[in-house]
């Protein structure tokens, strides 16, 4: 497995100093462009707001009080976006088509040396008035990039959770065969 999979997590504090260059910028949402998507319909769209701009404040306007709480530290904002129709008729699976751009997006801000955490935590109806969005426009998911803050200024509310070790469920509880439940690669006994 490629080491940015085990690197890419979510924090939540970040450095409120830290800017996201251009080019780490660029190359987030080019790596988002080359995601594949249902038919080659590429329905992901973003906006992009960098801290002290007016999208950056819309944006952060429509996050929810949780995340106002520790996203003002980002140094970008975005809002995922997809488009549900075009000139074909509907798109289908255009969420899907979405979240692959957006984990395209992630990994490629682990390997620019940033932090990115998705949000559903955002009013997605305020950010339709907001963005003027078209009808064939939904928001998705909010997204705050930067880097890394020192792990003295996590606030007290969030260090249990953001230092906690990371789980996820064994392959064996994800990954089946022949039917449901029995395991392609059962978890080894302890030696």
């Amino acid at each position: 497995m490629h080491p940015l999979f085990e690197q890419r997590w979510s924090p939540r504090w970040l450095d409120a100093d830290a800017e996201v260059p251009d080019e780490s910028l660029r190359a987030m949402l080019d790596a988002a462009r080359w995601a594949p998507s249902y038919g080659n319909t590429q329905p992901a769209r973003y906006l992009v707001g960098r801290k002290g701009d007016s999208t950056y404040e819309r944006i952060f306007e429509t996050l929810s009080r949780r995340n106002q709480n520790w996203a003002h530290t980002a140094a970008v904002l975005m809002l995922g976006v997809a488009i549900t129709v075009n000139a074909k008729g509907e798109l289908p699976l255009y969420e899907y088509g979405l979240a692959l751009a957006t984990e395209n997006l992630v990994l490629q801000a682990v390997d620019e040396g940033l932090v990115a955490h998705q949000m559903g935590g955002f009013n997605a109806e305020a950010a339709r008035i907001l963005f003027e969005l078209p009808l064939e426009a939904k928001p998705i998911v909010a997204i705050a990039v930067g880097k890394l803050g020192d792990r003295n200024t996590i606030p007290d509310d969030l260090r249990d959770r953001e230092l906690a070790p990371r789980k996820r469920l064994p392959l064996s509880d994800i990954a089946f065969t022949g039917e449901w439940g029995t395991p392609v690669f059962p978890e080894q006994p302890p030696a």
